[in-house]
Parts: C-alpha cells; structure tokens; sequence
C-alpha cells in the first residue's frame, strides 16, 4: 500500500499520519526528525519522561557531562562581572554567572554572555530565591558541572510561568493545570517547544473519532484517545498523565497482538500438503541408527511437530532452546519425516561457515542414509545438499539440478537459497536457523518456491522471555528445549580484568597449552580482523548492548593476535594454531574447520563465526578477548562451543571495563550462571529495548516507543487476549479501525522484524 494519508481508512489515522510540517512548520518539523518523529502520531506519542510540578525541584547530583538537560531548580546567587576593558559602550560584552541549586544537594553552575542590557535583564530575571526550569547541555568548567548560555523560563511561587528568555504561550499554557512535562529534548528543540508543537497537534487531532472499537476500549478499561493524548500532554494530575499513557502503551500492545493474530490466521487459511510421519522409512532408519537415546524434551518437541505436520495448513512453529540442547537432531527428524512423505526440505542458516558446518553434522549424522543414487545406497537413503554463493560454479550446478529435480531430500544453504537459481521439485519443509538474521520477507521468499504452502520451522538458540516471543513471533507456536543431553559437561566462566590483573592473561595463554597437551582444542574470540576494522561485523554481528559503555581503547585483532601468540618464543608458539574469520576463501574456511573438528589443529583463533553451530566436543577452553564489547546472548552463545563432551570446559572473559559499568554486570551475569532463559531475562533487563524488539540488519530504531515488555507483561498479554478475540470475532477484519492498525502495523517503516 501507498504510505500516503490517502491510505488510512479512519480519520483518526489520517491525522494521526500527516506530516508534522503541517502542523508546525517546515523548519520546526526538520528539528524533530533528530527525534525521529515525523507525523503528527509521532509527535503525539512523544510523551514527557517526567512530570513535575512547579514546587517540585530537580535532582541535581545525576547530572552527567554531555547530557542535554531540563532542571527545575532555585537560584541561589548571580554575579555579573565586568565589561571587556571596563567599558561599557557599544560592542562591549559581559558575562553572567548564576549558581542553581535544589535546596538539598547539588549544584549547578549558569554561564551567559552578551552585552549589558542583555546582562542586565538576566539578572533581574535571575534573582536570588526565583525557581525556573534551565535547559541545555552539561558542561565542565574548572571541575564544575555547568550551563552555558541554557535558555530557561521563570516560574511564581505557584509554578507558573512568568518569563525568561524562550517564555512563550505553550509553557505557560501547559503550567496552568500544575504540572510541568519534561520532554525528551535536543539542543535546538527545547521541553517547551515541544510542549507548543504537542499541543498544535493536539488541536489538529481534535474532533476525530477513536480508531478503536468502543468494545475494545470497554474490555482493555482504557480511555478514549483525544482524550488520553489530552492527558498524557496537558494532565492535571500525575494519576490523569498515567491513565493517558496507559492507553497509548495498550495501542501498542494491541496493534501487535492484532498483527501476529492476523498472520497466524492467514498461515492457517492457507493450504498446505499433509506430511504425517510414515512408519519403516527414512525417519525410523535414522532413529535406529543414533548413537544415543533422545531426551524427553526431543521427544515431546518432536511429537509436536509432527502433530503440525500433519496437518492441512502450514506448521509455524518457533523452537527455542538451550545452547547444545539438541535442535539440530529434532530439526533433522521433522525433515526426514516430511522425506519419507514425499517432500523436500530447505534448511536455512545465516553464514557460510554455519551453513558449511550444518551440513558437515547432518551427512555425518546420517552416515549411509545421506548417500542416495550411490551403489551401496540403503533403500531409504537422500541426498544432502549446500548451496552458497561462494561455491565453485560446477559443484553449484549439480547441487541446484540435485534440488530442482528432488533428488537431493535435504538442501541446506545460506541466503544463496533465496536466488532465483534455486528451485525445488516438492518443497515441503523449510527449516530457519538463527531465525533473528532473517526477516519475514525473507522466510516468504523461500515459501514461495513451493506449489503449495510449505510447512515452517524457525530455531533459535537464543532463549526468548515469553514476552518478548509473545510480541515479536506471536504469529508461531512457540516450542521449547531445556533439557541438555546426557554427555555434556560443566563449563567454569571467570572474568578476568585486564587492567587489574595482567598475569592473568599470560596465565590464561599457559593453560591453553596444558589443556592441549591433555589432548584437548581451544578458541581464541576476537571482535574484529585486523587492526585496520572497527568493531562491527563478521558473518555474525558484534554489538556491544550499551555502546556509549563501549571501551575506547581498540579492541584485538584475529590477525594481530595471531601473529602476537604464535611468534618465535610467543605463548602459543609451540603448538598448532591456527585463524578463522569471515574474508578467508570458503575453501579455506571449510579446511579450517575440517582440521580443527578433526584434531589436527589445537587452537582456533577466531571472529564470532564460531557463535553457533560449531561442535567439536573436544574443545574444552575459550578465552573471549574483549569480552565487553559483546552482549549477552552472544557470549552465552560463544561459551557453548566448549564443554560439548566428557571434558569440563573452562571460559575466560577478558575486560577492560570499569568494575562498576554495565558492561561489567553484563559479564558478571555470564560468569554466574549457564542458564540461557535467566540470562535472556538479564539481558532484556540491561538492554535498550529496541535492540531485543525491533534491530534488524539496518539498525533500525524499534517502532515501540512507550511499551516496555518485562515492565508491562500483563498489559501486554490482556492486549494479546483481546486481539485474538477480534481476530475470531472478525477474521477478514472489516473494521476499518482494526484494518488501519494492521495496515500501519505491517508497513515496513513501523516494525521490522528481524
């Protein structure tokens, strides 16, 4: 659809999405886009971050350099000093310094420049004993935290406006009920200005009817949106400004839930071809043969699906779990199932590296099974295939022919499978690795290649909060895997301060040797390359979850290290090492991985593309350099390439951190536990929110402006309730409200889903 106002079917969202240059001008609407609000919707839920009343002073001790501010405080004193060269004729100018204070702790310091009228005026405005509230940047000078030149608006005694040097009508219009919203603000784009341009919308949004349907409203107890937006921007009372905000969170949580239930039910109205599970085929061979008994969470996870595959309409399932909690094994029996009913599976993975390495485990794990069209070929047997984009042009061919004719029962591949090249006789299945590097166009791309509906399986091993599954993938059913497999062992994590405790990185080298002359392997995790790299990306991305946190000195390099490490007389020079990063040929890659896996290389020096999939039971040591420039899912991640076999694994987080940042809690909550559904509550916790919902591989900002998923779960699964009710109440949503909502909800510019 369009994205013009033409589009919206509702008044209400017309208004809602014409441009704020409309409303308050070309310039003015230019300030706003640093805020990234573009319609008058936008502007309307750009909500104050406080409220105070006019008595109310602020906490003056948080402030911090740097920080663009809004302070209600007293003024405790002025001083004006003396003209350049003494004169005051004209060209002269002066300076006026005025101290701010709360009256409990913490003080401010107030610099302004100008010629002595100017001085003057400031002055009188300024006077000992007068409260205002002060707004630009936090400075240093001479060890003390300033303002210079803020602009600021004085208050009476009964938190009135009643001048300043940027008084104008909106904060004295928004100061008359009592209170004073704090906005989140820019340098050229003041508190009081966005006061003035809230309430300009607010009299263009005037006069429509609510989107929502009077009985959604009734159900979920919420206001009537003219007059929540009325509350949360001209309140009168702390508890009016909650209930107005409460609505405008319940209009997020509901589009969502609306959205997923829309999409669940359109999955359901399509077609699909049943696959149910045929008894004495390729899925029995494969079970005979497994070295090991399932556990019960395989079973039941697989028993599941197999439920779903039987079905006429597409499976869309998630299946989360635990790092080494065996996914590969019940992804590989839900394709195998679908083989023996006479469909093919494509299985997706998000790097080469990956791509190559799952299909190094599957063929493995299949053994004589993978060798279909082969003299020796069991009755039952496939064919497994890769296809990525850097492989050689013969080898592609006869992988695409083996795809295209149905030879090939299992094609596994990268984004390569997406081509136009790839096409399958009888897709049935396809199979989504990391499902969070893939965005929904993506998985429909795939989709499409199919006659009819293929069934989904999307895996993650990064554990998801319920909240976070129930707004970002509630369109799948969800299954989870928490139960490891027998065989694996206890990993031991410690943080190591660089700074604080440099013998313990030459000790960390020696214990790699000791562990390789135990006939053990080991990684070596860098952030970046080369040196010449800034922290970024590999194949998988690196991103630090507080990254103004991020240290500033440089972070080591795979190359750098390398060369540091296995020097004539360097720690690690007398043993087999070897490096893995994302620019090496695929063919080098491939022998990289090939050796390491099978013992001929002890230590692999890498880049992240070793996060996930890589099993070489016998590596039992890791050493994360950097450690503070990961998030914590990624060294979750990271960590579960060790401890995979009989031997107990031993983790090194290296950081250079300040003890007491967030990034040292980050690593603090790594050290403490492997449980990957707490550490996903601690990182939802710790994160910026738009990260978890809404970062996709453009970096977009999450569309969730106010809803916070750990904070409002209850508001978030009542919105999901109601919503399936409309969604059954009016499956083919006729509403225009509802329609808008979906409509807006699934236009690219509001949510992406990565």
């Amino acid at each position: 659809m369009s994205s013009t106002v033409t589009r919206w079917r509702t008044e209400a969202y017309q208004r809602l999405h014409a441009k704020i240059a409309a409303v308050v001008g070309d310039k003015t609407a230019k300030a706003f886009d640093k805020l990234d609000i573009r319609t008058v919707g936008d502007l309307l839920q750009h909500v104050p971050r406080r409220y105070m009343a006019g008595t109310e002073l602020s906490d003056l001790a948080d402030l911090q350099p740097g920080e663009e501010v809004a302070v209600l405080a007293e003024v405790a004193r002025t001083q004006a000093h003396a003209m350049q060269g003494g004169q005051r004729g004209r060209g002269a100018r002066g300076r006026l310094e005025a101290w701010i204070t709360n009256g409990r702790h913490g003080r401010l310091n107030l610099t302004f420049f100008g010629q002595p009228k100017l001085i003057d005026y400031w002055e009188k405005q300024l006077h000992q004993g007068t409260r205002g509230i002060f707004a630009g940047k936090v400075g240093v000078f001479h060890d003390q935290l300033q303002l210079s030149h803020p602009d600021f608006v004085m208050l009476d005694e009964h938190g009135r406006v009643v001048g300043g040097s940027k008084a104008n009508e909106a904060m004295a219009e928004v100061s008359r009920a009592d209170l004073i919203g704090i906005y989140p603000a820019t340098a050229k784009l003041r508190t009081w200005n966005i006061a003035e341009s809230a309430n300009l919308a607010l009299e263009f949004f005037e006069g429509a009817d609510d989107p929502l349907p009077a009985s959604v409203r009734d159900r979920a107890g919420v206001l009537e949106l003219t007059e929540a937006y009325r509350a949360v921007h001209q309140p009168r009372t702390k508890p009016e400004a909650a209930r107005g905000l409460e609505r405008l969170k319940f209009d997020e949580a509901f589009a969502i839930g609306l959205a997923m239930a829309r999409r669940k039910a359109l999955a359901r109205s399509h077609g699909s071809v049943p696959r149910p599970r045929r008894a004495d085929g390729l899925l029995d061979a494969f079970d005979g043969s497994l070295p090991f008994s399932l556990t019960l969470g395989q079973r039941q996870v697989s028993d599941q699906i197999f439920a779903d595959l039987a079905q006429p309409h597409p499976m869309q399932r998630l299946l989360q779990g635990e790092v080494g909690s065996g996914k590969t094994v019940v992804a590989m029996r839900a394709m195998l199932g679908v083989i023996d009913a006479g469909g093919q599976a494509a299985f997706l993975a998000p790097t080469e590296v990956l791509a190559t390495q799952h299909y190094q485990t599957i063929t493995k794990m299949l053994g004589e099974l993978a060798t279909a069209g082969t003299l020796d070929a069991p009755e039952h047997a496939t064919q497994v295939v890769l296809i990525t984009g850097s492989m050689p042009a013969a080898r592609k061919r006869e992988a695409l022919l083996a795809a295209a004719s149905g030879e090939a029962g299992i094609v596994i591949g990268t984004h390569a499978l997406l081509s136009d090249q790839v096409q399958f006789a009888e897709l049935g299945l396809v199979v989504v690795d990391e499902q969070h590097r893939f965005g929904v166009e993506q998985r429909a791309a795939l989709g499409a290649k199919a006659t009819s509906q293929p069934h989904l399986l999307v895996m993650t091993a990064t554990p998801i909060p319920r909240t976070v599954a129930m707004t970002s993938f509630g369109d799948l059913e969800t299954s989870v895997l928490r139960e490891i497999p027998a065989g694996r062992s206890e990993v031991s994590t410690v943080v190591v301060d660089t700074i604080a405790a440099p013998a313990w990185v030459d000790r960390a080298w020696q214990r790699i040797v000791e562990e390789v002359k135990q006939g053990r392997q080991a990684y070596v995790v860098c952030t970046r390359i080369s040196i010449s790299d800034v922290l970024g990306y590999d194949g998988l991305e690196v991103v630090p979850d507080d990254q103004e946190e991020a240290p500033k000195t440089p972070a080591i390099a795979v190359e750098e290290l390398y060369g540091d490490l296995t020097q004539d007389g360097g720690p690690l020079s007398s043993i087999r090492v070897e490096m893995l990063h994302g620019r090496l040929p695929a063919e080098q890659k491939d022998d990289v991985m090939r050796r390491y896996a099978a013992g001929e290389i002890d230590v692999l020096i890498s880049t992240t593309v070793i996060e996930v999939g890589v099993d070489v039971p016998n590596a039992s040591m890791m050493v994360i350099c950097d450690a503070d420039r990961f998030g914590i899912s990624q060294l979750h991640q990271l960590r579960g390439r060790i401890g995979r076999g009989e031997h107990p694994g031993v983790c090194l987080l290296f950081s250079s951190s300040d003890p007491m940042s967030q990034a040292a809690e980050r690593l603090s909550e790594v050290a403490a536990t492997r449980d990957g559904f707490r550490l996903a509550e601690a990182d939802l916790r710790l994160r910026r929110e738009g990260d978890v919902l809404g970062a996709d591989q453009s970096g977009r900002r999450s569309s969730l402006r106010l809803l916070r998923v750990l904070r409002d779960q209850e508001l978030i699964a009542s919105a999901r309730e109601i919503a399936d009710g409309c969604i059954a109440d009016d499956p083919e949503i006729e509403d225009p409200g509802l329609a808008d909502i979906v409509d807006k909800i699934e236009s690219p510019e509001w949510l992406e889903r990565a």
